[in-house]
């Protein structure tokens, strides 16, 4: 640690990051031994966690996420929909479309940012906070795709009427951005998808995760 660094907020955020790496939570002499501190200062550290509702235990005495962490994460949606919003204007007025940026919420795909394009005579209606499973539609497909193959430059997913009837997608993944799992794309009425909108999608993806790391 260096002098202008705080070790016990250190400590602090990183039992918040193990709790987050497992599902069945983690019990004092576990989270003692990976912290590589005795499980005196874990109690404390985690005695104060859970005073601000960020850290809860169970029954069988296991330290799990609190609820508190979504609170704070709900606040993270207007940050991300903000930086997004200049490529998303830019790539719905460029193609006609309805752009979104969508991230993961849990086993669903959930839209944060929707624009949709103003010189159209119609277009699809979509909005934000409209959600549908990760593997339905090509911006959780395009989710999906990023985490298996564990892509390093993003491609695009075409999808043809998995989510509205008539309606075809196209998604590339946001790659290298810490702590969010999401996508960029486009829906269209079409029953096919021109040539350039995949490759102008994934230039929208790599613009909005530079904006950002």
């Amino acid at each position: 640690m260096t002098a202008e660094t705080s070790q016990t907020l250190d400590r602090g955020l990183r039992v918040l990051k193990l709790l987050a790496d497992t599902d069945h939570g983690l019990t004092v002499s576990e989270l003692s031994n990976k912290l590589g501190v005795n499980r005196t200062v874990v109690y404390r550290l985690l005695a104060t966690l859970e005073q601000h509702s960020l850290v809860r235990r169970d029954l069988g005495g296991r330290a799990r996420v609190g609820l508190g962490v979504l609170r704070l994460g709900r606040q993270v949606h207007p940050l991300v929909r903000e930086a997004a919003l200049p490529a998303l204007r830019a790539l719905a007025e460029d193609l006609g479309a309805t752009a979104h940026l969508t991230v993961v919420d849990g086993a669903e795909a959930l839209a944060v940012a929707v624009v949709e394009p103003t010189w159209t005579d119609y277009h699809v209606a979509y909005r934000a906070g409209f959600r549908h499973p990760l593997d339905k539609g090509a911006a959780g497909r395009a989710i999906l795709t990023a985490r298996r193959q564990h892509v390093t430059e993003p491609g695009y997913t075409l999808t043809h009427g998995e989510l509205e009837t008539g309606a075809s997608g196209a998604a590339a993944p946001l790659l290298g951005v810490t702590g969010i799992e999401g996508s960029v794309g486009v829906v269209l009425f079409s029953d096919s998808i021109p040539d350039e909108v995949g490759p102008r999608v994934v230039d929208a993806a790599r613009e909005v995760a530079e904006a950002l790391r």
